[in-house]
């Protein structure tokens, strides 16, 4: 079992909401020093104000990743044995500016994949996402399931999940890949671009009727955010994981119209909800196959559903009463 302790760690965009978290994670393992490099697109330093409080080793750099010169910098200067790649342009910014969004998306791994190649840290722990796999084929979606992303965002992950296999593969880096499923909990982007949990706690909180895109039978795995951060110290921490893609996820499959109603429910909201034209490119059916995950981490999502809603709802409203 491989050990954080004392080790240099970077996170690219840390002050976000799943690289906040794990921020706040990898304090409990002792780690000798953590860098948070982030362009503050989504990332706010509101999330890492446990860490500001908690760890004097902390350090934060508003840097965009796409910039090669000043990331070997950091990367040097900090003496960074161990990269988690999180930085990301989000799917809704990628249906405005698809162009901007895939191209952004994929050179800032292209960045991180160029100072793994010369050797600069240790090991590359990349962050995927679901959204790469499109609407499942298969009951539950595993690793083998063919890449079919349906936006330029999915497609900008799907290609750099290439791209770091292919350095693995024939620069022999040391490296594994998370896809994580639909994350949710505290700190989830609540502003512009942001997901159906946050904004359906902020329109109900503001008096407003909450919209559902579609028929509300779409699904999706969720997955809390916790859970994710923990699954990816472990994932680290063991050897086997090293060359492989690795889904981490609920295994269980929940409707739009059933995580509305949940929100609803955490708030008494008893008045009807809208219904809206679909969104582009949503796609239709999400279920995390995890066995890859179980037999190599011993992964299972701790965090029920109810649970975690109750905890997210909880968050919101004290952030905004």
């Amino acid at each position: 079992m491989l050990t954080l302790k004392d080790k240099s760690v970077l996170i690219t965009g840390g002050a976000g909401f799943i690289g906040s978290h794990l921020v706040d994670r990898l304090i409990k393992e002792k780690t000798r020093r953590i860098v948070v490099a982030d362009n503050f697109f989504l990332g706010n330093t509101d999330n890492l104000k446990f860490a500001k409080s908690n760890f004097n080793s902390l350090i934060i750099k508003e840097q965009d990743v796409t910039d090669y010169r000043k990331m070997r910098e950091i990367i040097t200067k900090n003496n960074i044995d161990i990269i988690f790649n999180l930085a990301i342009i989000p799917l809704p910014t990628s249906l405005k500016k698809p162009i901007w969004s895939f191209q952004h998306n994929v050179e800032m791994t292209t960045v991180i994949c160029r100072l793994a190649r010369e050797d600069l840290f240790k090991t590359l722990v990349h962050f995927s996402s679901s959204e790469a796999y499109g609407t499942a084929l298969t009951d539950k979606i595993d690793e083998t399931h063919p890449l079919l992303p349906h936006t330029p965002y999915a497609a900008s992950k799907a290609a750099a999940d290439h791209l770091v296999y292919s350095f693995y593969k024939t620069f022999g880096i040391d490296m594994l890949i998370i896809r994580p499923f639909n994350n949710y909990g505290p700190r989830q982007n609540d502003k512009s671009y942001a997901g159906i949990i946050p904004i359906t706690i902020k329109r109900i909180l503001n008096n407003q009727t909450p919209i559902i895109h579609g028929d509300g039978n779409q699904t999706r795995d969720f997955i809390f955010v916790k859970d994710t951060a923990n699954a990816t110290i472990d994932a680290y921490g063991s050897k086997n994981t090293r060359g492989k893609v690795i889904n981490i996820g609920s295994g269980k499959e929940t409707s739009i119209n059933t995580v509305v109603k949940i929100i609803a429910e955490e708030l008494s909201w008893d008045k009807p909800i809208k219904y809206d034209k679909p969104r582009p490119g949503d796609v239709r059916k999400h279920i995390a196959d995890i066995n890859l995950a179980k037999k190599l981490i011993n992964f299972k999502s701790a965090t029920n559903f109810k649970e975690g809603m109750k905890i997210t709802v909880g968050w919101y409203k004290n952030k905004y009463h």
